[in-house]
């Protein structure tokens, strides 16, 4: 009898002193969601682009503009002076637009959307179009070309624009004042 206890006890001891195992995971993520998402985007991507440049060769008499930011636009008016600034941060733009699809169909229109006052970079609004603001002097008007990314991405804006839509905004710069820490 005590060589059976003696033998459980050595056992038991041998036993317990195995090192402990790692937990393996329940699944294993191999990045396909990831890849197959920058695949569905570069495809979106690609379709938008090919729908604007098209626009833009219907529209020759236009002068298109590629902006660094990743969109295309034109002025209707245009000011020489170079005493106007573009605005910076912290300056306040008194600016009206209006949205349509690319097909020209009106979204959202001037009257609608009101003037509206912009505090450059620190109120949100649509990455394009305060790319684009940054571009525009006082009294100057200019048409923009944005890709979905641009604007309202993938949720659109909840109300008229559904998600992944390419927009047209023409947008007039009223006035601009300047933040008095620039």
């Amino acid at each position: 009898m005590n060589k059976l206890v003696l033998l459980v006890l050595i056992l038991l001891a041998v036993i317990s002193c195995k090192q402990p195992e790692a937990r393996r995971p329940v699944s294993v993520s191999s990045g396909s969601f990831i890849n197959a998402s920058v695949e569905r985007n570069k495809k979106l991507y690609a379709h938008e682009q090919s729908q604007i440049e098209k626009i833009m060769k219907q529209h020759k008499d236009n002068n298109y503009i590629a902006s660094e930011s990743g969109f295309w636009y034109y002025y209707n008016t245009k000011v020489e002076i170079d005493s106007f600034e573009t605005p910076e941060f912290g300056d306040i733009v008194n600016y009206d637009y209006n949205v349509k699809a690319l097909n020209g169909s009106l979204i959202y229109s001037k009257e609608e959307l009101k003037t509206q006052t912009y505090a450059m970079d620190r109120e949100e609004l649509f990455t394009g179009l305060r790319e684009g603001l940054k571009l525009l002097k006082t009294g100057e008007t200019a048409t923009f070309l944005f890709p979905s990314q641009k604007a309202y991405g993938y949720y659109g804006d909840e109300h008229k624009i559904r998600s992944n839509t390419p927009l047209i905004c023409e947008v007039t710069i009223h006035s601009i004042n300047q933040n008095q820490t620039n």
